[in-house]
């Protein structure tokens, strides 16, 4: 117990760093306020929801829940982070939820938790995105997790459990799902926070498939920051963070794109060099535990997809229109496509980034691409896919239908194989002939 204590007492720090003053981040200049709400639904461990919703709110908006470190609460991190300025501007609802057991860490630990509708405080914030998605007609194709600490611990959870809801998440100094169980009662994991758990990229997967057996959807894209100089969740959790996801979503360990955004930053992206790869990982050099800084949160938004459009955008669709009739019309598109298989077994997953080469933005696009023979596509994201084999249309759905120029979307599918795991030869947009990177 004196262990765990001085380990909470590290973790408090966090909650003087999650203020005004640290982030120089004042509340949203808006008429919209921090709002608790009671009786969202089932609720086991009794946590507290409270609720930003902004004046201007984007058609069938997207959700984002935001989760607090050790010792905090959901309005210290509404106060503290960006978070809602951010929904502001792209009309996004921002849910944070409050532990409240002592010390106020969400438990990631219990058999329970890390079990798909086991129980706990993921249940408890499962409810409040059910709660915003039907009393707020938002999006339950755009529902995201972010956190800090035991709140990004909690995000691993919650992408690991629920795949079915969650279709991304940022985890600012966590740990990989599964790292912090514990059998015993106790929440706290010593071996996990020293980072002395190393599994295969195998077994790290096994443990967040084994959460919700039987499911056959796509998985949740993953962004993960870590500083090299944590002390309290150590660096070596951002590796084995690493190997997980990238098992889980059937990728090589081997980065598909390094960059370094900032000096002391080293980004590595897996499945896929843009902004939407299925994996994203930011390591911080000399960074310490409370790694989550002024701007970042941006990166968190783009890394979802919500940093395009605003209130007044049109509302986005997991399901556009596959007929003929509401393609865009051929045009001369300049146009590059990077395109990345990573096969396993009997499937593979394919990422795809679509690059306008022109001067002129394309409003709309259809990309059109003839499989190997043998594949077969059994799901999809960013865009729709008609039919599932051979010659196959990718086309937008709303929130990527404008590609700017030197922009770039990116998109995806999952699809089983009978051996022939290569890559379409060719490409065209809307009609044009694309470069292959």
């Amino acid at each position: 117990m004196r262990s765990m204590r001085k380990t909470l007492a590290c973790l408090s720090i966090a909650a003087a760093a999650m203020t005004g003053a640290w982030l120089g981040v004042a509340q949203p200049a808006s008429a919209a306020s921090l709002t608790e709400v009671t009786n969202f639904g089932t609720n086991p461990s009794n946590l507290r929801m409270h609720l930003y919703v902004p004046d201007q709110v984007a058609p069938r908006p997207a959700v984002v829940v935001a989760i607090h470190y050790c010792t905090g609460s959901g309005p210290a991190f509404y106060s503290g982070t960006e978070f809602a300025s951010l929904a502001d501007r792209y009309g996004f609802i921002v849910i944070y939820p409050t532990a409240t057991r002592s010390g106020s860490c969400f438990d990631v630990s219990s058999p329970q938790a890390l079990r798909h509708d086991g129980g706990s405080d993921p249940v408890s914030i499962v409810s409040m995105v059910r709660y915003v998605l039907q009393r707020h007609n938002a999006d339950p194709n755009r529902v995201f997790a972010t956190g800090l600490s035991s709140g990004a611990m909690m995000t691993n959870v919650l992408l690991g459990a629920y795949p079915d809801v969650f279709k991304a998440g940022a985890a600012f100094a966590g740990v990989p799902f599964g790292c912090f169980a514990t059998t015993d009662g106790s929440m706290w994991n010593s071996a996990c926070a020293n980072g002395q758990i190393s599994r295969t990229p195998q077994q790290w997967g096994d443990l967040v498939r084994a959460a919700f057996p039987g499911y056959t959807g796509p998985w949740p894209r993953m962004q993960l920051w870590h500083g090299t100089a944590d002390d309290t969740l150590r660096y070596p959790n951002f590796n084995e963070e690493i190997k997980q996801w990238t098992n889980v979503h059937g990728l090589s360990q081997t980065p598909s794109f390094t960059d370094s955004p900032q000096p002391n930053w080293t980004r590595t992206r897996y499945g896929g060099s843009g902004t939407m790869a299925q994996v994203e990982a930011i390591s911080i050099a000399n960074g310490s535990h409370n790694i989550l800084s002024a701007g970042m949160a941006a990166r968190v938004i783009a890394f979802f997809g919500l940093d395009s459009g605003g209130p007044s955008s049109p509302p986005p669709s997991s399901s556009p229109s596959s007929s003929p009739s509401s393609s865009p019309p051929p045009g001369n598109a300049a146009c590059r496509v990077d395109y990345t298989v990573n096969a396993w077994n009997t499937g593979l997953t394919a990422s795809i980034t679509i690059a306008n080469t022109g001067g002129s933005t394309i409003n709309g696009w259809s990309l059109v691409f003839t499989l190997p023979s043998g594949q077969t596509i059994t799901s999809g994201w960013n865009a729709s896919y008609s039919p599932s084999s051979g010659q196959v249309t990718a086309r937008n759905v709303s929130y990527n239908a404008t590609i700017a120029p030197n922009g770039s979307v990116n998109i995806g599918f999952q699809a089983t194989h009978t051996g022939n795991t290569g890559r379409p030869s060719s490409f065209t947009l809307n009609g044009a002939a694309c470069s292959v990177a």
